[in-house]
């Protein structure tokens, strides 16, 4: 009895003590010195990266991670065999070589050839001048130090590598379907993040990503014929011809064939670039203060629509500053690269522009990423939902109020895929790793539309206003760190005094869901039932046969609390109670479950009771 009730003190003592670890934030912080130089003409380029790597954390590290991202894109790599698995791959990294009703993929990064690959070699690796043991697996570099780095303690790392350009299918790569010639997004060695869970050395297998914040000094060698835009502060634009504004100083362009371009960028945790020798530069200077830049190809095809994007652009950007939190940068660059569209440290790749409605979401988008993954820098790998989830509640906010004239307010006209992938049987819960989904489908409804209705349904629960300060909230309270799904939920607490661990559990953590019931009206006798697994706080419209209508409005026990309402607040319901019964003052004709239709009940039938009917 003795040595099991010290066995209990031990475990009461360490517990505790890893909670009061865990209550003291830190993160790594890297500098990166990078002077590169590109052989644009067989899309290859050779570099040095100097980086003072400081271990904020309490941790002896005995080895560390860098990510070599470009090695995916060869044959037989996890990309490539991750493209061969699943059953439906990515539409953009395979051919079909079926038909269109009996489609049979095969994977694009199979069938490239040795110069159409991508690679990223680390040619030499000194730890504060010393060589280290490197071991190379797939997309990631292992580093075996010799002298363990010691919490609080920068380390210099001086490395050489080169790396080769891939043939563009997934996000970075040369000559894209617009023709755009360098899309340089994940193209240099870059330290793995390490942090309270420990490293996140994760493979590359095309799905989010978790960096280390950092400064980037990086200089790029390149031929003259090529425009570049990208992350951070062009510092030398009277030498390149871009960019500059003092015009009392006159230009100095070299007489060589290349260009140096010089760029640095603070507090980010990425570095991307694109460069094309048909480049359009426009320059919006926006009554924020903010700088827009616009990088677009020279055809008459594109023009219309770049032009148009611009001002919409400006908005966008006063919206979320308003409705987030101030843009920290003084500058943001909208680049036509990539595929699709793709959110990077001061600048996103975008895809297109025919028309403008081919560019303006994907640009409302990206913007917005800015925010939910550029300042807060949560670990998009295992919590893809508050990346994209929180980006396309904002973002189709924003997109609703400016572009179509709407009233700015969440619908839930967008629920309609989480609606599908319920009914269909392939849910994931949102704790899934993002390379993990069993289907892509599922990593998409669940990440942009479930991680969106998180908020959505927020609303419903703990009232708008609530929400909209629980965003602001939530921005200055965790710009520039790493915040996790347990900081929005307490954020979202602590302003509305609503409980909200039940909430954060449920809709992210299961895949239980919502279906409430009108199981019997008699008289002025209302039940109501819990079908579904996943409790909520119910809002009921009832009509009465005098035609009078009132809304009640029933807390969920587990919130111990009330969001703001005018509707009439009655008894709250416990979970653990399947059936719900409440009486009202007049007999009555009609019930009709959360009529705002803001709760993503599976079954809308069962909501409504009509006694005429």
């Amino acid at each position: 009895m003795k040595r099991l009730l010290v066995f209990f003190i031990s475990i009461i003592s360490v517990t505790g003590f890893a909670q009061s670890k865990a209550s003291c934030y830190w993160q790594q912080h890297a500098d990166y010195k990078m002077d590169v130089e590109v052989e644009a003409e067989n899309y290859q380029y050779k570099g040095t990266q100097e980086l003072a790597y400081t271990n904020n954390s309490p941790d002896v590290l005995n080895m560390v991670f860098y990510h070599l991202f470009f090695n995916a894109f060869q044959p037989n790599s996890e990309m490539d065999a991750r493209l061969q698995a699943v059953v439906d791959p990515d539409g953009r990294m395979v051919n079909n070589i079926g038909t269109k009703e009996n489609p049979i993929y095969e994977s694009r990064i199979s069938k490239l050839k040795p110069n159409e690959t991508g690679y990223l070699k680390v040619l030499s690796l000194k730890q504060n001048g010393k060589d280290v043991q490197l071991i190379t697996e797939g997309t990631i570099l292992k580093v075996i130090l010799n002298e363990p780095i010691q919490p609080g303690e920068t380390v210099k790392f001086d490395m050489v590598f080169e790396g080769q350009v891939p043939v563009h299918i997934r996000r970075a790569g040369r000559n894209s379907e617009d023709g755009v010639a360098l899309s340089m997004a994940q193209w240099y060695p870059k330290m793995a993040e390490y942090d309270f869970e420990g490293w996140h050395a994760d493979a590359y297998i095309a799905r989010e990503f978790h960096g280390v914040w950092a400064k980037f000094d990086v200089t790029l060698h390149i031929d003259k014929k090529y425009t570049i835009g990208g992350t951070g502060y062009l510092q030398n634009p009277q030498e390149v011809g871009h960019g500059y504004e003092d015009t009392s100083k006159p230009l100095n362009l070299p007489k060589g064939k290349n260009l140096i371009w010089h760029f640095i960028a603070s507090n980010v945790i990425d570095f991307t670039w694109a460069a094309d020798p048909n480049y359009v530069h426009d320059i919006l200077k926006t009554s924020s203060g903010t700088e827009l830049h616009f990088f677009y190809k020279n055809d008459e095809k594109y023009a219309k629509a770049w032009k148009e994007v611009q001002p919409l652009t400006e908005k966008a950007l006063d919206y979320y500053n308003k409705n987030i939190g101030q843009y920290p940068w003084k500058q943001y660059s909208v680049i036509q690269g990539g595929d699709g569209g793709m959110e990077y440290a001061m600048c996103t790749l975008v895809a297109g522009g025919e028309t403008l409605n081919d560019i303006v979401g994907t640009v409302f988008h990206e913007l917005a990423h800015t925010w939910f993954q550029h300042i807060l820098a949560t670990n998009e790998s295992e919590h893809s939902w508050m990346d994209e989830g929180f980006t396309t509640y904002i973002s189709t906010l924003a997109s609703d109020l400016i572009l179509e004239g709407g009233n700015g307010k969440p619908s839930p006209k967008d629920y309609r895929g989480y609606f599908y992938a319920v009914k269909n049987g392939i849910e994931e819960p949102l704790t899934t790793h993002a390379d993990r989904f069993n289907t892509n489908t599922a990593f998409s409804i669940g990440s942009y539309t479930k991680g969106s209705m998180f908020l959505s349904q927020l609303n419903y629960i703990i009232g708008e206003e609530n929400v909209k300060k629980t965003i602001k909230k939530y921005f200055e309270d965790f710009k520039f760190q790493h915040p996790t799904p347990n900081d929005i939920k307490r954020t979202a607490e602590k302003v509305s005094g609503i409980q909200l661990g039940w909430y954060l559990n449920e809709w992210i953590e299961t895949i239980h869901t919502i279906d409430y019931a009108v199981a019997k009206v008699e008289g002025n006798n209302i039940t109501l039932a819990r079908v579904g697994q996943m409790p909520m706080p119910i809002e009921v419209l009832v009509t009465y046969v005098d035609e009078t209508s009132e809304i009640f409005y029933i807390p969920l026990q587990m919130m111990l609390g009330e969001k703001p309402t005018n509707a009439t607040i009655i008894k709250n319901w416990s979970w653990a109670h399947p059936t719900y019964t409440f009486s009202t003052s007049k007999e009555v004709k009609a019930v009709e479950i959360d009529p705002s239709q803001l709760m993503a009940d599976i079954d809308r039938e069962n909501n409504v009771f009509d006694k005429e009917r």
